[in-house]
């Protein structure tokens, strides 16, 4: 593709007359300015569409005094929209917010775009048939966990776990020790953007995906898909990238944002590193328990690997979890799961997949301290902590006792309760009551009320929030 700078010369040849000229916008790409690119006058040139919308979007590229405004028209008589043409039909102002604007309508035969007070600062332009090119999105990135020096990471969430229900006659249930399936193959690219909270660094700048990534401070971390750790299907939210961030401070509260497509900006989130005497390494990508994404307590791996997966940790450690979860399986199916419905909601498969995940989040116990106290007087519930003293008898058979002190994050009452409403009641899986046993091995009232045989409608409503607060395991 010739450079922007180029075409725009040939232009001016080819039509004789620069100030005549205008760029083409193309259709479903971005195209890149800056005030010496531009064409003369600052007009560009908007595709027709008979049919569909098309949504025009820009984005600033840097925090400048001199803030550009754009002034499109669809109506092609009009061919150097300005300010006096507002008040006429069919002539629109792109409105900025966080240096991001979009507008979309038809554009039957063509339209122009005019570029006011321009300056020199960068920008870029989208025209889209199928949405906008830039956006701030109303996702979010994902915590799985930290340590004093790392964080493991996800991008929101895209596309579909693809699952398929067994079906009679061959009601087969997946085999304990899951293969990973198949990722999506062509999944959109994310990059992280992570900051200290307290980083003045990207304070100025715009929110957007080319500004926020052309910031290359000392304290901002930008993890690219090759930075990542790869896809990942944590649950039945969907497919994720997911990173394992390492060099980071103790005790430090962080920001993270993530970019799609270098186009597209998420929510943030927050997440605080744990202190410079945390010692329970991090265990993720594990195809058996896809939920696991946390700091467990067992002996870090061996180095160069700064976490635990498949190749690092020990067999012994999950080898007992996969016979515990093979001989339930053989339990469950004794059940006519293909041919009887034991209930119009769930079946033989979401049974064991919530026994897997509950089993997962019981044989792996969590990590965790206290939050930091910020200073902030309002009243905020207490995380499900339940300290452990060195060398205790782990509450897994196959792990052994952890030489250090630590406190486990117990898992949500919700994870068992979410068993005991998807299986067979004729299995006999049953949880302890709310009321009377409970809190001493789960967090109860998080987000169930921990009330008997209620769903739901807990104090937190979930199991951590996108502020970095962790309430419960939820597996």
């Amino acid at each position: 593709m010739l450079p922007l700078t180029l075409i725009y010369l040939l232009q001016q040849i080819l039509g004789g007359n620069a100030q005549q000229s205008s760029f083409q916008l193309p259709l479903n790409n971005l195209s890149n300015f800056t005030g010496t690119t531009l064409p003369n006058p600052a007009v560009l040139s908007i595709p027709s569409s008979q049919s569909s919308n098309f949504t025009i979007t820009v984005a600033l590229c840097s925090s400048s005094p001199q803030i550009p405004r754009f002034i499109l028209s669809n109506d092609t008589s009009i061919t150097q929209p300005s300010q006096p043409d507002l008040d006429t039909p069919n002539v629109f102002e792109v409105s900025l917010n966080n240096g991001y604007g979009n507008w979309t309508g038809l554009m039957p035969n063509g339209g122009f775009m005019s570029v006011l007070n321009a300056g020199q600062t960068p920008f870029e332009v989208g025209v889209s048939d199928g949405g906008p090119m830039h956006e701030i999105m109303d996702s979010y990135p994902f915590l799985g966990d930290t340590t004093s020096n790392q964080a493991l990471l996800f991008s929101p969430a895209f596309g579909e776990a693809s699952t398929s229900n067994p079906t009679y006659p061959n009601y087969t249930l997946p085999a304990a020790n899951l293969s990973f399936p198949q990722g999506p193959s062509s999944p959109p690219n994310f990059t992280l953007i992570i900051v200290p909270t307290s980083s003045s660094s990207l304070a100025s700048v715009p929110r957007t995906a080319c500004a926020m990534s052309s910031v290359r401070a000392a304290d901002v971390l930008h993890e690219g898909p090759a930075e990542s750790e790869g896809l990942w299907l944590k649950d039945q939210a969907g497919w994720r990238w997911q990173w394992l961030v390492n060099g980071l401070t103790p005790a430090t509260n962080y920001t993270v944002y993530a970019m799609q497509d270098n186009s597209k900006v998420s929510s943030p989130i927050n997440f605080v590193t744990k202190s410079a005497s945390f010692d329970c390494p991090i265990v993720h990508s594990l195809p058996f328990c896809p939920s696991i994404s946390y700091a467990v307590p067992i002996q870090g791996p061996s180095l160069p690997a700064s976490a635990h997966d498949t190749t690092t940790l020990p067999e012994e450690f999950y080898s007992p979890l996969l016979e515990v979860l093979t001989n339930f399986t053989v339990s469950l199916t004794t059940f006519p799961c293909g041919r009887d419905m034991y209930s119009p909601i769930v079946g033989c498969a979401d049974c064991q997949q919530a026994y897997r995940r509950w089993l997962c989040a019981i044989w792996f116990p969590r990590c965790s301290e206290a939050a930091p106290d910020s200073g902030d007087s309002t009243q905020k519930p207490l995380s499900a902590l339940q300290a452990q003293a060195p060398s205790a008898t782990p509450r897994s058979p196959s792990l052994p006792p952890f030489p250090s002190g630590y406190n486990a994050l117990l898992p949500c009452l919700e994870t068992c309760t979410a068993v005991d409403r998807a299986c067979p009641i004729s299995l006999g899986f049953k949880c302890p009551i709310p009321r009377f046993t409970a809190k001493a091995s789960y967090g109860v009232g998080y987000i169930d009320t921990g009330e008997e045989g209620d769903e739901g409608g807990g104090l937190t409503g979930t199991a951590q929030d996108r502020w970095g607060n962790v309430w419960c395991n939820l597996g």
